[in-house]
């Protein structure tokens, strides 16, 4: 079992408040292990398994609780009044008004209360109005490359581990089948449970074979500015007519589920944000491949796919950099301010005009906030005028 570290800490440290600890994010990324480290850390720190209420409503055990009603009566009976109770509740959004019982629950001065959740819908509506002012969100991703790399002690072949990584998955499971066919399988069998069961049950799309079309092509374009119009204009120049109008309505169903993740633009040097040109980015790399096939792959914009994860995973809010008429891949807003971060495969060619074109965007902000070049090439970091030139693998196990 892969330990989740950060995102274990992350319970250890809101263990006890007076929140319920809600953990988001795609299907089959750890939502689930991550709880079961946590179990094990309480029953190490001698919580006995009798405080310990977990359920996971996707197993067929739990398929007649369909009611919050249901649900709350369930986990009360097992509630002892006069013990702390630590209460957890996988896929929880399966259950109607789930969020009238977490509530009944979270009330109980004895329990703390855990939930997951495969869609952001789960903290809107009613949850974020019932609810507000009372959880604390956990985003969860698959593996990060550190993480990844973790599973190899004694690697050091980083590029190697780079290459399985953005092929192979970052699902966690995904490190357990090791026949390429076999693992492309089950991303498919990850992807079709999202589409059917997340998307198309929920939102009662009709046409799942144009849903399935919009990701391939939002997969395709991973790092590039995309405009509803412009995704309806091209599919329908390619002979598949859709509307803008449910284009972006596939976009938000495939957000909500994070299988992409949608990233706005901010004028630095106007200092406002921008309502056109946004860009998406795959929640995992392999299961790009695994939709796509191993065509010819744009490295640059992959490279720049995992860099904004690992910026995700570090909570920076994040946008594409607007200055003048070039272009920051991504500002990156922390407890300690902006920093401005630009990425490229390689910089390296015989006249330096690929160094000089990366540089500019950073060159152009006035600000003295911290500016990075992320880049595979295998150099020591190098300072280009304040501008921190990094191996971005370095930056990645970092």
């Amino acid at each position: 079992m892969i330990q989740r570290q950060e995102y274990l800490n992350s319970l250890i440290s809101f263990r006890d408040k007076k929140l319920i600890k809600v953990v988001t994010g795609i299907r089959r990324c750890g939502k689930s292990t991550l709880f079961e480290l946590f179990q094990d850390y309480l029953r190490l720190d001698g919580v006995a398994d009798e405080q310990i209420i977990s359920i996971n409503l996707e197993e067929g055990e739990y398929d007649e609780i369909e009611t919050y009603k249901q649900l709350y009566n369930y986990i009360n009976e097992k509630i002892m009044p006069d013990e702390k109770m630590y209460i957890f509740i996988d896929e929880v959004q399966r259950v109607t008004d789930f969020q009238k019982a977490v509530d009944s629950l979270y009330v109980k001065k004895n329990c703390d209360v855990y939930i997951t959740g495969s869609n952001a819908y789960l903290l809107s509506g009613e949850l974020a109005t019932l609810l507000s002012g009372r959880y604390i969100e956990i985003k969860m991703l698959p593996l990060s490359f550190k993480e990844y790399v973790s599973v190899f002690p004694g690697n050091t072949n980083y590029e190697r581990l780079y290459t399985d990584y953005i092929q192979n998955s970052a699902f966690p499971y995904a490190l357990e089948i090791t026949k390429s066919k076999d693992r492309r399988q089950y991303l498919q069998g990850i992807y079709d449970t999202i589409v059917l069961k997340d998307i198309v049950a929920r939102r009662k799309f009709p046409d799942t074979a144009m849903l399935k079309s919009v990701t391939r092509f939002m997969f395709d374009n991973i790092g590039n500015l995309c405009s509803t119009k412009k995704i309806a204009d091209t599919m329908t120049s390619a002979g598949r007519k859709i509307s803008v109008h449910t284009v972006e309505s596939y976009l938000t169903a495939l957000t909500d589920c994070f299988i992409l993740y949608q990233i706005g633009r901010f004028d630095v040097k106007g200092k406002q944000y921008l309502k056109t040109g946004d860009k998406y980015y795959a929640a995992d790399i392999g299961l790009r491949y695994a939709l796509l096939g191993m065509k010819k792959a744009d490295m640059g914009h992959i490279l720049e796919n995992v860099v904004y994860l690992e910026l995700a995973r570090r909570r920076y809010e994040i946008y594409i950099g607007k200055v003048g008429r070039t272009e920051v891949d991504f500002i990156a807003i922390g407890d300690e301010g902006e920093e401005y971060y630009q990425v490229a495969y390689t910089v390296i060619d015989t006249d330096g005009t690929t160094l000089s074109r990366e540089l500019a965007p950073l060159e152009a902000i006035n600000d003295h906030n911290p500016k990075f070049l992320l880049t595979m090439d295998n150099t020591p970091v190098t300072s280009h005028n304040g501008i921190k030139q990094i191996n971005v693998l370095d930056w990645l196990l970092k």
